[in-house]
């Protein structure tokens, strides 16, 4: 297949390129230069898209300004990025007859946390609770990718959890409650490529999860003695790392159509991500650096 690929320099859209480009030929467009990008520019251009878009079979819409940009950038150029050049990404699309539209989302459009005691369970089924300008301009361009969605384009949104490097003890607590490995994210969009059902669809892409809704009182106030119960090789491996548990454990993204429609299943757990730091990998931070806390 050829696809057009936005935000191709980015981290999501170069593992993106990574998992495609061995089969297909991929036509990155990002405006930042990087050897996954053929042509650097702003996306948001109308006839850019309509000339690189003639003969493509897919494009996977990834580009988008995301949470650290929140009180750097107006709202304005959150929306003319998120929501106004979703809209010419899907209108070029029709317009050159493209089948195939994957957008890239985000789980933090549901907004949950600790309510009445107990840990948001978040599904395909819950609705979103927008906070912040980056949460409501993904809701606003998924409403209008749902009003195009056709026989003749086909639209898959895939509502990817946290991936971003952090320090390694939050990144293996949230691999088994609300954070994915980037490589799992990239083969999302791969199968959202060629799915078969109706032409709108969304997914959660999240770790695999071991706890049920009934430990979500647990999660919000006890979390030793539920990971105890459920995944006792984490609590063995922090215990040996000398590693404190978090307290609460707030969220979990327990999303299955991603699993059943596409047949994705998310492959790096925990024990990649103690796997990438015992070997320095870029991809994990060390334990107690401070970080950004802005909002997902």
């Amino acid at each position: 297949m050829r696809i057009v690929l936005t935000g191709s320099s980015g981290r999501v859209g170069r593992a993106i390129y990574n998992a495609l480009a061995t089969e297909h030929d991929v036509v990155g467009i990002d405006r930042t230069a990087f050897s996954t990008t053929r042509i650097v520019t702003d996306f948001a251009d109308k006839y850019l898209l309509t000339d690189v878009m003639k003969g493509a079979d897919a494009v996977i819409h990834t580009a988008a300004l995301h949470a650290p940009h929140v009180g750097v950038l107006s709202d304005a150029e959150f929306t003319r990025i998120n929501v106004d050049g979703t809209r010419l990404v899907a209108e070029a699309a029709l317009a050159t007859q493209v089948r195939r539209l994957v957008f890239t989302s985000t789980t933090a459009i549901f907004g949950k946390s600790i309510e009445d005691g107990l840990s948001a369970w978040v599904t395909d089924e819950t609705i979103p609770q927008p906070r912040s300008i980056y949460h409501r301009t993904k809701l606003e361009a998924e409403a209008l990718l749902r009003r195009v969605a056709d026989d003749h384009l086909a639209i898959r949104v895939i509502r990817m959890s946290r991936c971003f490097p952090e320090p390694a003890d939050l990144m293996a607590i949230y691999r088994l409650t609300r954070g994915v490995d980037v490589r799992d994210v990239a083969r999302a969009h791969v199968a959202a490529l060629t799915n078969e059902g109706e032409a709108y669809q969304e997914f959660i892409v999240s770790g695999d999860t071991p706890f049920q809704p009934e430990d979500c009182a647990d999660l919000a106030t006890n979390p030793t003695t539920i990971l105890a119960k459920r995944v006792p090789t984490l609590l063995t491996a922090f215990n040996e790392r000398g590693w404190p548990l978090p307290t609460p454990i707030d969220r979990v993204y327990a999303g299955t159509s991603a699993k059943t429609a596409l047949n994705w299943q998310p492959r790096y757990g925990f024990e990649e991500v103690l796997a990438q730091l015992d070997r320095g990998s870029l991809e994990v931070l060390p334990v107690g650096v401070a970080i950004s806390q802005r909002e997902e």
